[in-house]
Formats: structure tokens, C-alpha cells, sequence
């Protein structure tokens, strides 16, 4: 749909995004060391291993007969540092990098870490629940970035956010109208697609982002930065 270029909000009370930044480097690390170059063989092992796979969390199937360095419930953390490829990363570490610093701004450098990950398992589990049965394995920030841009929305929702919009128009446009836009088609996408057609965790994608909207409403009286009102 689009790509976020950069927005208008400046910090206001941290001095650089720590926590975004460092975000972005180890999957950008952990991308160049288990995905970039090995074969989809091993690549799919990974996924298996260290992504969420729902008939696995939930014990659909046996453990016994599936690949499990962790334990099943810690790939809900495990699963948000690993992509599977080149663009699923580059897309996701995009949209962290234009909108995170400003809700890391909000909530603080642990703050904001705390919630990434909530966001992030969130996302997994709900994606499990919409897919129980399924064997394939989940991986990407996408669940835990969905929850960063929902709290830029309700923080600040008349931010304008330069987006380059069907990788060809470049766009000024309102936060609340771009990232509202991008859960409606979320929704859209998840109620009207078949499981078989459906490639992307839109499951995970609406998980996180509605876990971000709840808590950034839940704690707004306690963040460093308060929401700003719609127009």
C-alpha cells in the first residue's frame, strides 16, 4: 500500500531512540546471519524452529515429532527478530524507524521495550487463535511494529507523515488517515481472504496493533508525552 518516508514530530524528552535503533540492528543482524544467504532449506528450519508454528504452541500436534530448540513459548519472543527477506525487513524496519522514536519519546526507553514485545506476542497469539491448526511457521516484526504504529496514530494523529504511496507517489498526509487507513485494509484483507491466499500474518498485524491502541489508551494519564487530540 505504502512506505513511510519520515513525519514532522520532533522529540520532546528523550535524546535519541536507543531502543528503536538498537531494535533495527539486531534484526538486521540476526536477517544477515540466518537469512540473507543460506538455502530455503535451512531457512525454513529456522522459521520452524524459532518461529511461532500455532499447531505447535497449542499442541495440536505432537512436540514430540517437531523441530524444537526452544521451548514452544518462547518463540512468541524469538519469532519478532527473524524475516524472510529482504523486503519483509526492509519494510518492517521502515515503518520502525519513521514511527517508533516518537512512541519511544512517549513511553520511555524501557517503557517502550516493554511494549514492543507485549505488542509483539500479542500479535502472535492472536494469530495463533485465528489459525490453530496451522503448521506453518510465523516470523516478523510486523506484529509488534502493527502495535508502534497504533500508538502513533492515538498519540499523535495530526502528525504528517511523508509516505511514497504504491512505491511511486510521494505524499504528505495526516497520521490518523495513514495509519488508520492501513488497519482498515488489515481488516479488510483478513475478513476477505482465504486462509490458502492469505500470505501475510493479517491475524498478527490486526493483534498487535489493537494491543498498542489499548495500551497506549490505558497508560496515556503516565506517558512522558500525552496523546493530542484528532482535528
Amino acid at each position: 500500500m505504502f512506505v513511510p518516508l519520515h513525519d514532522n514530530t520532533p522529540l520532546q524528552v528523550i535524546r535519541f531512540q536507543y531502543v528503536t535503533g538498537a531494535l533495527i540492528i539486531v534484526n538486521v543482524v540476526l536477517f544477515l546471519l540466518t537469512g540473507a544467504f543460506d538455502s530455503e532449506e535451512t531457512l525454513w528450519a529456522i522459521a520452524s524452529g524459532y518461529g511461532i508454528v500455532p499447531a505447535e504452541l497449542i499442541n495440536v500436534v505432537d512436540p514430540g515429532t517437531a523441530y524444537n530448540p526452544i521451548p514452544e513459548p518462547l518463540t512468541l519472543i524469538t519469532y519478532q527478530f527473524l524475516h524472510g527477506g529482504w523486503w519483509h525487513l526492509i519494510a518492517n524496519m521502515a515503518f520502525l524507524w519513521v514511527f517508533a522514536d516518537n512512541v519511544e519519546d512517549a513511553f520511555g526507553h524501557a517503557g517502550f521495550l516493554i511494549f514492543y514485545l507485549l505488542c509483539g506476542i500479542a500479535a502472535g497469539m492472536l494469530h495463533t487463535l485465528m489459525q490453530p491448526q496451522s503448521g506453518a511457521p510465523l516470523i516478523g516484526a510486523s506484529g509488534a511494529v502493527s502495535g508502534v504504529l497504533a500508538s502513533y496514530m492515538l498519540l499523535y494523529p495530526r502528525a504528517r507523515v511523508w509516505i511514497l504511496l504504491f512505491m511511486r507517489i510521494p505524499l504528505p498526509i495526516p497520521a490518523i488517515w495513514a495509519l488508520g487507513g492501513w488497519f482498515g485494509l488489515q481488516l479488510v484483507s483478513a475478513f476477505t481472504s482465504t486462509e490458502d491466499s492469505n500470505l501475510v500474518a493479517l491475524w498478527a498485524h490486526i493483534g498487535g496493533f489493537l494491543t498498542g491502541l489499548i495500551l497506549t489508551f490505558v497508560l496515556r494519564s503516565r506517558l512522558l508525552v500525552r496523546p493530542r487530540p484528532s482535528p
